[in-house]
């Protein structure tokens, strides 16, 4: 069986888009699901596509940290059950429950509110338990052409060509595997309306609060709009943290992704890619920011051509209304 499996080798590292295609419909339509797990995996995988090394490889932290804020959020955020079977619950399910009883943690509290070390503890005991499990059943089910694995030595690396089909439909296959996990688990939560369902995973992983960015950013640009350059020091409320790459399309909070916007530019770019000589601002500000900061978690695996990619590929994915703002203040 392949959740059994210790290592995967990469079977085919030339394969086109119909094959791939084809192992993904095997994986949504006809592969044995018996938890959530598969599904919350595949998320974890697009949500770190700007995170791998020059290797295409990511590490089991970076899955799993991601695997873990998704299930909590789940589980205990919106007290969905992720398997069938009430009386052998998914591992996953069984570890969370366990920490939010012992810690006495509110319901309505998502993953990124707890303390960073409880973050840490949470997620290293679900990445022990599952790690098996769920890279080796979906590097099943996707005929092992997907990425490499060992378990042993905490080995994870994307076929080049999947991965840039990944990027390329990137925003197709979130929308995909919101569906099916959708489908799943209104099956397991038997009274769960559909729509309402859907409006909580499309959000699953997104964080309470950027203010911890907020912090970081104010003392490097100076209170000001990135967009309009106005001064933002007179009013905290008016002063928002912007996703400069839509956060509907990278689903993750990177701080090389993240700038200052006035309330006026923040609502009027919305959901927009900005024109292209805002990339070139981002970037020169990420040059600096990055000698300030230094090479930490925020910045490890950044390279200029990720955001880049990321700007083209957003695009490619369909947001091709291009916005910028009215006027630039002096």
């Amino acid at each position: 069986m392949s959740h059994d499996l210790k290592i995967g080798e990469i079977r085919e590292q030339y394969v086109t888009e119909e094959v791939i295609w084809q192992h993904l419909n095997n994986f949504y339509y006809r592969s044995a699901v018996s938890t959530s797990y598969k599904y919350v995996f595949f998320k974890s995988l697009l949500e770190n596509l700007y995170n791998v090394d020059d290797d295409l490889s990511l590490s089991y932290d970076q899955i799993f940290y991601s695997f873990t804020t998704i299930y909590w959020n789940l589980v205990i955020h919106h007290d969905l059950e992720q398997s069938p079977n009430k009386n052998k619950p998914a591992r996953a399910q069984t570890i969370l429950k366990k920490y939010a009883k012992e810690q006495g943690i509110p319901s309505d509290w998502q993953f990124d509110q707890l303390a960073d070390s409880l973050q840490l503890k949470i997620t290293n005991e679900v990445k022990r338990d599952c790690k098996q499990n769920v890279i080796g059943a979906f590097y099943g089910d996707t005929a092992g052409i997907f990425y490499e694995f060992d378990i042993k030595r905490a080995h994870f690396r994307f076929n080049p060509a999947v991965y840039q089909f990944m990027k390329k439909y990137q925003r197709i296959l979130i929308n995909l595997t919101n569906y099916h996990l959708v489908k799943y688990l209104e099956k397991v939560n038997e009274a769960t309306n559909t729509i309402s369902l859907l409006s909580k995973i499309e959000i699953i992983s997104k964080r309470s609060s950027l203010e911890s960015f907020y912090k970081v950013l104010t003392q490097f640009e100076q209170n000001r709009c990135f967009y309009c350059n106005q001064d933002l020091s007179t009013s905290r409320r008016k002063t928002h943290v912007d996703h400069f790459i839509p956060w509907s399309f990278v689903q993750t909070d990177n701080l090389w992704n993240l700038v200052l916007a006035c309330s006026d530019c923040n609502t009027k770019k919305s959901d927009k890619i900005t024109t292209r000589t805002f990339l070139e601002s981002m970037l020169e500000r990420n040059e600096s920011l990055i000698s300030v900061v230094g090479e930490t978690n925020d910045f490890y695996t950044y390279e200029e051509k990720k955001l880049v990619d990321l700007y083209d590929y957003s695009i490619m994915n369909g947001y091709t209304v291009l916005w910028e703002p009215r006027m630039v203040y002096e």
